[in-house]
């Protein structure tokens, strides 16, 4: 009996408790990050870099760069980092640049490495800063997908982001608009899906700089689980004909002037021996195959980050499109 009551007694508990351990899960903090430097690489343009592709415990979360502008106005920020602590570094390592105050924040799409320190400048410098972002992306930092990237990123770096809260964006951008800071202007670029459904390109006018987030990258297999082989093709093309010749800066990789080309090969790689599989009617393990002959392919894959763990996965959503795209 006594057993009995006891069982009840914790059964009516449980919903109690399990609201305060998430209770205090929210005031554990994960350690505070490491200092990286920024480097310039141009006159207004500085990037934090990450030499690591991947979210690990020891990385604590370091997987993506934080660029940041330096205008007359004040600093804007390219991608914010992965965690509250990953913003917080990059607000110190920025003192050490200028004393002039953030004065707004663009996340170039929705995947969690380069927002969630979002929650950093929130912090220092008011919930009115300005955090720019499309429509599609705000929206879906907004929903179900926010929370979902910040328990991801715990998971992954074993808490090391514990404490970091979803601050999405507050301010909408459209394709082509220009927003001037000081003596700074940044333009926006969007050509349709290609990383995913929402990946917003800034250009640093002035500098021919152009922020490219996750549609490239230079020695990192890109997730594509959101986006499109033949839309990444499309988005290049139409952004190179906009914006010309620049250094294009993206989120995972250093800067350089020829990453589009580059990993625009490499794409080119497992796009078209997969739509050649499906043209020709061979399988989908056939088609990995041909991707892993393919030189473009074969000549990246000893040294480009998470090539092993994901090109079959990549293969197969290529072939996936190309089904599509046949049929």
């Amino acid at each position: 009996m006594g057993a009995s009551l006891l069982g009840l007694a914790g059964s009516s508990l449980w919903p109690e408790m399990q609201s305060f351990a998430q209770q205090a899960q929210d005031f554990v903090m994960g350690p505070p990050m490491y200092d990286i430097a920024p480097q310039q690489i141009s006159k207004h343009v500085w990037i934090i870099y990450s030499p690591d592709g991947f979210p690990t415990p020891e990385n604590r979360g370091m997987m993506s760069n934080v660029t940041f502008v330096v205008t007359r106005a004040g600093v804007v920020i390219l991608d914010s980092g992965s965690s509250l602590q990953i913003g917080e570094m990059a607000i110190r390592m920025i003192r050490k640049v200028t004393d002039k105050p953030v004065v707004a924040v663009f996340n170039s799409h929705f995947h969690g490495d380069h927002w969630l320190g979002n929650h950093a400048f929130v912090n220092t410098y008011g919930k009115q800063l300005p955090i720019y972002a499309l429509a599609a992306t705000r929206k879906t930092i907004e929903g179900y997908e926010g929370n979902v990237w910040r328990t991801l990123m715990e998971k992954w770096t074993n808490q090391s982001t514990s404490g970091t809260e979803v601050v999405a964006p507050n301010r909408t951008v459209e394709h082509g608009q220009v927003l001037n800071f000081g003596d700074v202007s940044l333009r926006v670029h969007y050509y349709g899906r290609a990383h995913t459904d929402a990946d917003m390109c800034v250009e640093v006018v002035e500098d021919k700089v152009t922020h490219i987030g996750d549609i490239a990258m230079a020695n990192r297999i890109a997730n594509i689980d959101d986006g499109s082989y033949r839309g990444t093709f499309k988005y290049y093309e139409a952004l190179q004909k906009a914006a010309g010749e620049q250094l294009w800066t993206p989120g995972h990789g250093m800067p350089g002037k020829d990453i589009l080309k580059t990993y625009g090969t490499f794409l080119k790689g497992i796009w078209e021996p997969c739509l050649q599989a499906v043209k020709d009617g061979k399988t989908e393990s056939e088609a990995r195959a041909m991707v892993l002959r393919d030189p473009r392919v074969a000549s990246r894959a000893k040294t480009m980050q998470g090539f092993d763990s994901n090109i079959g996965k990549y293969t197969s959503l290529a072939y996936l499109e190309a089904e599509k795209e046949a049929f």
